[in-house]
């Protein structure tokens, strides 16, 4: 073995041993729409005496954390995004209701003399000087301001007293400033005489009084309470005296919070879909395997070595690196397998070519020219990926930050698994005399049949580019028309609203459970089926009560009634997503027609950005026409259609470039034409593996991920035929017209110069062990 590939071997097997280490030691971080719960994103507002910055965000966001922490949920998390919103997930939580009303609310405790009854008459109102709020028997009280606020008591906890029959009451301790100033009020009101409502102290919360007891008898005029702690009496339940110590003692809210989004996944739906992907994984990336096999037979076995070892590389960055493994990004560690065999096809292919253009070589040279020779399209493709997944983690939201963050940890992973782990194998396996005598056990020898089939009728793809351009043009109008006609089902993400999964214990058809819902003032649900005989819900603005009815609605009909999944998105927030939507597809054009610019000629990277443009018209008027709902999901499936559409006109045009500065006076159409007979072995063995793997998620990844897998499904499809039908047309197009001159030839490096100079590879030094 030369050093290189020892080089290469120790490193393979250094990398895997770490990442097997992990996979048995550590468990993966999983996202709540895996594991089942809650996650609220909470705008903080503007009050009177606070503005909704950074500072006040982080200290409302600790405010929370004490009255989550106070309610028992097992591992919250709680974290600011930007400056004013913060996200809160918590775990096993499916009722959000109770969370909701605690954290949600702003707790502003108060204390209050009371300075006696409140007015009558709208006319005595309207001469009252202060606060008038009812008691807790609806008489009106005249308060005077406020002497000591929440943030001042230190504890507070709920207790039963038997003894003195004053049934649930909360016992509040102050700090000592505090207790001054609660000894000071106390003993004001103590100097007005027995039964007076001047004796008594309000405690309000949320502008309502919660209690307003009588100094006790035995209180002297300006002494008051000297113990510093109070005990606050009502007509609490047990649930309503610790609810109230819970607010109190988690404080005030610095700024006012709204609940702008708010998901709940059920953990049936959670563990349904690991095991569908699960399933789906396993069936694809064998199905990819076999197909690798049998185009390049042993080297193709190899690839699908490294392919496995490139699985458990790539889970064990993500468990390292803590990365949260949400749905979506389960299904783009998915995707990745069968995305991973791209770099190997490259190599494979142009090792075939090398082979067969140049009698005599040997299989190991072959593999080593094919390597050399693939590399500016496998950067190029993986760098347009990287692109991709950049922008789903940056201006994504939620889950669909998580597929950006899995996808780049997969193309990262998957240009490993090939350029060390696959080259090592394939190195060592060359240097067989077995393997180089039998072209039928090496795969490399013998060209494929779909190139020996195109190079036997080599057919004129581009004798009339218009042609291609007419047939992309009617498809993009009948895109168009479903968009028109139909319109688009924008999701609940988009929208704003809610979205509301049930399964029942009995099976409820569609239209009794309208009626049903319209019986209970819910005239304006949308009702569905959801899979499985589950009924799914989609209604406008819904507060959690309301939800509550809906669903005691429901188990009226249906019997025992779960809910699967409830999405709220707020309107604000559900322009913002849109918005965000539009700004990320725009970048996402720009972006690739920079880097395509950089590394391509400008008519290039226009063309490819015109087949890029064309795909997602075509994707998004498929789900139009299909009547499929448009979401964030749907928007990382795009995004990652635009990904792979230019990573396969990236590779057709880096042949024609390689070409063209090969044979400088050939025609850009005939050159055009050659290019893109070589790459279609290319273009349809990578598509196939990235086919099984979609279709498995599709049929067995169940409901959550079948418009995901389908979006993809149709994008590679889609793209595979622009980027050689409609990318190299407008590239020829627009060659006519700028009339640059060719791409200029590159020069040859190594030890000898000239025209059949050989490259060296840096990592060979010749040395043989």
């Amino acid at each position: 073995m030369t050093r290189a590939t020892t080089v290469r071997a120790v490193l393979a097997a250094a990398v895997l041993l770490v990442s097997v280490l992990i996979t048995l030691t550590m468990s993966p971080r999983l996202g709540l729409d895996l594991q089942g719960g809650t996650r609220m994103v909470l705008q903080a507002e503007d009050s009177a005496t606070a503005k909704a910055d950074r500072e006040s965000t982080d200290r409302t966001l600790e405010v929370l954390r004490r009255r989550i922490d106070s309610l028992g949920v097992s591992e919250p998390t709680l974290t600011r995004s930007g400056e004013d919103r913060i996200i809160v997930e918590l775990p096993d939580v499916q009722d959000p209701r109770k969370a909701a009303e605690v954290i949600g609310r702003t707790a502003q405790l108060s204390f209050h003399a009371v300075r006696g009854p409140g007015p009558g008459t709208e006319q005595e109102k309207g001469k009252a000087a202060g606060l008038t709020l009812p008691d807790e028997e609806g008489r009106p009280l005249a308060l005077g301001p406020a002497r000591l606020t929440g943030a001042g008591v230190k504890d507070a906890g709920a207790s039963f007293d038997a003894q003195q029959g004053a049934g649930w009451t909360v016992a509040l301790d102050f700090h000592k400033g505090a207790g001054r100033d609660w000894t000071r009020l106390t003993g004001e009101a103590a100097c007005h005489p027995a039964q007076d409502e001047r004796r008594r102290v309000a405690i309000v919360l949320d502008d309502r009084v919660i209690s307003s007891p009588q100094v006790a008898p035995s209180i002297g005029c300006n002494v008051g309470l000297p113990s510093g702690s109070t005990q606050i009496t009502g007509s609490f339940g047990a649930d309503e005296a610790r609810d109230l110590a819970l607010l109190i003692k988690g404080g005030a809210l610095p700024l006012p919070v709204e609940i702008v989004e708010q998901r709940t996944v059920g953990p049936t739906l959670g563990a349904a879909a690991i095991d569908a992907s699960a399933r789906a994984a396993l069936i694809g990336a064998a199905a990819t395997a076999l197909f690798i096999t049998f185009v390049y037979r042993l080297f193709g076995a190899l690839a699908a070595v490294a392919l496995a070892a490139y699985g458990v590389i790539s889970y064990a960055a993500l468990v390292a690196l803590g990365v949260t493994l949400t749905l979506p990004g389960l299904a783009g560690f998915v995707l990745a397998i069968g995305m991973a065999v791209d770099a190997n096809v490259l190599v494979f292919e142009r090792a075939r070519e090398e082979y067969a253009e140049r009698t005599g070589r040997s299989l190991r040279s072959a593999m080593t020219a094919g390597f050399r020779n693939a590399w500016s399209a496998v950067a190029d493709s993986n760098v347009t990926t990287l692109i991709a997944a950049g922008l789903l983690f940056f201006l994504g939201s939620g889950p669909v930050k998580g597929f950006g963050v899995t996808l780049a940890i997969g193309v990262l992973a998957s240009m490993f698994s090939a350029l060390v782990i696959a080259r090592a194998l394939t190195e060592i396996a060359s240097r067989s005399r077995f393997v180089g005598d039998y072209r039928g056990v090496n795969g490399i020898a013998r060209p494929g049949r779909v190139r020996t089939w195109l190079a036997r009728r080599d057919p004129q793809l581009f004798r009339s580019p218009r042609r291609w351009l007419l047939i992309s043009t009617a498809l993009i109008a009948v895109a168009v028309l479903g968009i028109v006609v139909r319109g688009v089902n924008l999701g609940v993400e988009f929208t704003g609203g809610r979205l509301v999964e049930y399964s029942t214990s009995r099976p409820v058809d569609v239209q009794t459970a309208r009626t049903v819902l319209a019986g209970a003032g819910f005239g304006d649900a949308e009702v569905t089926t959801a899979g499985a005989g589950d009924l799914s819900v989609r209604t406008g603005d819904l507060d959690n009560h309301e939800e509550h009815a809906l669903r005691a609605a429901l188990t009226e009909e249906g019997g025992h009634t779960t809910k699967v999944r409830d999405e709220l998105i707020g309107p604000s927030l559900g322009d913002e997503l849109r918005r965000n939507a539009l700004i990320a597809l725009a970048v996402a054009v720009l972006v690739q027609l920079a880097y395509l610019a950089v590394r391509f000629r400008w008519t290039f990277a226009l063309a490819s950005v015109a087949a890029l443009v064309h795909d997602v018209i075509l994707l998004v008027g498929a789900f139009a026409w299909l009547g499929r709902t448009v979401d964030g999901i749907f928007l990382a499936a795009l995004l990652t259609v635009i990904g792979y559409s230019v990573n396969d006109s990236v590779v057709v045009f880096d042949r024609v470039r390689e070409l063209w500065a090969k044979a400088r006076r050939e025609s850009v159409t005939t050159t055009a034409n050659r290019a893109v007979l070589q790459t279609v072995p290319r273009t349809v063995n990578t598509g196939m593996g990235a086919l099984f793997i979609l279709a498995a998620l599709a049929v067995l990844g169940g409901d959550s991920l079948e418009d995901f897998a389908l979006a993809l499904l149709i994008g590679i499809c889609v793209g595979t035929y622009s980027s050689v039908l409609t990318a190299v047309p407008v590239a020829l197009t627009l060659e006519k017209r700028a009339k640059i001159p060719p791409p200029a030839r590159k020069r040859a490096s190594g030890r000898t110069s000239g025209a059949g100079a050989k490259r060296r590879d840096p990592l060979d030094n010749g040395a043989r062990v």
